[in-house]
């Protein structure tokens, strides 16, 4: 019979993994294969919110994935959520948890789409289709626009004058 080991292995505490960066996501700047990929991660995490927040279950079509504007509402929430709960908290508000859950609550209106929600009466809901799930496949086997179009950030411009600035100022900096 082996015995627990009290902590990781010395080859363990010597390897360092880096956790990815945290970064914004900009869906019409994605190249449609990361498109994909953020999808299905969104797409487990809101699996993940309607069984947590069991009122936001009729409130959020089936069909959220064919919602850019739900998307886009799902997103800044699944980021939110991220930051506040697994980012550094160092770099967080000590009501983070508190703002997130007021945030939730202030777009819960955004999440929804009045020409796909249930009728209003009471029924236990059916099971949601996963990432794999056959509403899903069926959408993107159909190749959407959502998932096919090409890379464009909509404030290209914007964010090119920033890390222009933020690079002459790193420069000035540098030769003091």
């Amino acid at each position: 019979m082996s015995t627990p080991t009290a902590g990781p292995t010395p080859a363990a505490q010597t390897k360092t993994v880096d956790p990815e960066p945290i970064t914004r996501w900009v869906w019409r700047a994605m190249d449609p294969k990361e498109r994909q990929a953020r999808l299905l991660e969104l797409t487990d995490w809101v699996d993940w919110l309607l069984a947590a927040h069991a009122k936001l279950y009729s409130k959020v079509p089936k069909c959220w994935h064919q919602h850019e504007d739900i998307i886009e509402h799902l997103t800044a929430l699944f980021l939110g959520w991220v930051r506040t709960y697994a980012g550094d908290p160092a770099k967080i508000s000590t009501r983070a948890e508190i703002e997130w859950l007021t945030s939730l609550h202030s777009l819960t209106p955004h999440l929804g789409s009045p020409g796909c929600q249930a009728n209003g009466t009471h029924q236990d809901p059916p099971p949601r289709p996963k990432p794999d799930g056959e509403l899903l496949e069926q959408w993107m086997d159909g190749d959407p626009e959502f998932l096919a179009a090409p890379a464009h950030h909509p404030a290209q411009a914007e964010v090119s004058r920033m890390v222009a600035a933020a690079q002459a100022a790193e420069a000035a900096k540098a030769q003091g």
